[in-house]
């Protein structure tokens, strides 16, 4: 089970550190990298296993060329490693650090979704119409 963040709350033991320019460049060209749904698609599949690129493919449901470009951008950011055995070609999570990644982003977004619903469901919050109650100011526009 992931860390849930509290609200208002920050992930991690660090304080920030100031950063270089060269270092903010590469920190931009990670998420870049990790800014393509398909590429996340890529390093889920993969998760803890290596797999060949027709499994890949299979698995993400993407093109043969779509895919090994990604896989060739997550290559050249060192995310993954690639192993050649024969004609074939096998991928495996060459950074592990990427999913301790992705956890923080998904434990920030379940902290947002749920401060999001709590202010939907709140006594001074907005709530929408439902689609019923909706029809029926139409209905009675309309009459």
């Amino acid at each position: 089970m992931s860390e849930v963040v509290p609200r208002g709350g920050h992930v991690g033991k660090s304080r920030r550190k100031e950063l270089s320019e060269a270092a903010l460049a590469m920190i931009a060209e990670r998420f870049k990298v990790l800014a393509e749904p398909a590429r996340l698609k890529i390093l889920h599949t993969l998760g803890d296993s290596e797999r060949g690129v027709s499994e890949i493919i299979r698995a993400v449901g993407g093109l043969q060329a779509n895919v090994s470009k990604h896989l060739g951008v997550l290559l050249q950011a060192g995310l993954v490693s690639r192993r050649r055995q024969g004609p074939r070609v096998f991928y495996r999570i060459a950074d592990t650090t990427i999913f301790d990644l992705c956890e923080v982003v998904c434990a920030s977004l379940r902290n947002r979704l749920a401060e999001q619903i709590d202010e939907i469901h709140s006594p001074g919050g907005v709530r929408r119409p439902s689609s019923r109650s909706r029809s029926r100011r139409r209905a009675t526009r309309v009459a």
